[in-house]
């Protein structure tokens, strides 16, 4: 049987390994995933530059365009009412 003063001692370096791994080598681990998923994407984009805005072009041309009514004034969500501007009166 183990003595009471190792048992404490093997105590103390398991809670520390684990707060090792948990607290430091786990967040780098998934810090390093995260920012080569980030550089792979950026890569991606400067070797397609035009993908993103060709799809973007195909979904606009598949709607029809409805045409806008000159009578009518935008809804504005706003209680407060429309923005007027003001001069400082000194």
């Amino acid at each position: 049987m183990m003595p009471l003063s190792e048992i404490f001692f093997l105590g103390i370096v398991l809670w520390l390994l684990y707060r090792f791994v948990f607290n430091f080598f786990v967040p780098i681990v998934r810090t390093t995933r995260q920012v080569r998923q980030q550089f792979r994407n950026m890569q991606d984009s400067m070797q397609n530059p035009g993908r993103p805005f060709q799809q973007q072009s195909n979904t606009q041309s598949r709607e029809e365009p409805q045409p806008k009514k000159k009578d009518e004034r935008p809804s504005n969500s706003n209680s407060l009412g429309e923005y007027i501007d003001f001069e400082e009166v000194k």
